[in-house]
């Protein structure tokens, strides 16, 4: 089985992230956790817990992982400077790490739109640091995907999902399930191998969404 590293793991993405790694045959969940408190609720699911605090020293934390799941965020809505210390610094040094490592593949959970920061105040900054990593993650040399959901809802997954290689050209939804089934799936190689993609509810099977995406590459 391939150790999966999840950053973001408490969050509410990055727990349908374990949950489906958890009983999956493939895969082998490490949760990365900022605090000891932390530890007990993927203690109680079986999971290992790996500290690491993405504003601080995260060199040590890629010690048998195999490929990295980076779901953490400050989300939109904290200060500038604490987004650029987790979405925008932190996954820099998780991808230096991960790179040092030797990881085999680092997926992202970005944002739509992050390409295009100015065109999106409210969420300029948000999207700026989401850019600076996504940008520092392709020219790092690491196998990459970079996930650009819509709008994050809390509703039941469909497993249903539109996407498109850079941009879709539109805006919309697409629940938490989906976006955690997306970056799950796109760990399998080679899949979506290079690539980023945006993401909103659809009419065809996300696995049949990524297949079509792979091979239209």
């Amino acid at each position: 089985m391939e150790n999966i590293l999840i950053a973001g793991a408490t969050g509410a993405t990055g727990k349908r992230v374990i949950e489906i790694l958890n009983n999956s045959e493939s895969f082998n969940p490490l949760a990365l956790i900022r605090k000891e408190e932390q530890r007990q609720q993927f203690e109680d699911m079986d999971v290992e817990a790996v500290m690491g605090d993405l504003e601080g020293d995260v060199s040590h934390t890629m010690k048998g992982i195999d490929k990295v799941i980076f779901a953490a965020g400050s989300g939109g809505g904290t200060s500038e400077e604490k987004t650029i210390a987790v979405d925008q610094e932190g996954a820099k040094k998780l991808i230096d790490a991960a790179k040092n490592s030797n990881v085999q593949k680092f997926v992202m959970l970005s944002a739509m739109a992050a390409d295009e920061p100015s065109k999106n105040e409210d969420l300029k900054h948000y999207l700026e640091a989401k850019k600076e990593a996504d940008d520092y993650l392709r020219a790092s040399g690491l196998n990459y995907t970079i996930v650009r959901p819509g709008a994050l809802t809390d509703d039941l997954g469909l497993a249903k999902v539109e996407v498109a290689e850079g941009s879709l050209g539109k805006r919309g939804e697409i629940s938490r399930d989906d976006v955690a089934f997306l970056l799950v799936m796109s760990l399998a190689d080679p899949l979506v191998k290079n690539m980023t993609f945006e993401a909103i509810e659809g009419p065809q099977s996300i696995k049949e969404a990524l297949l079509d995406l792979t091979t239209k590459a």
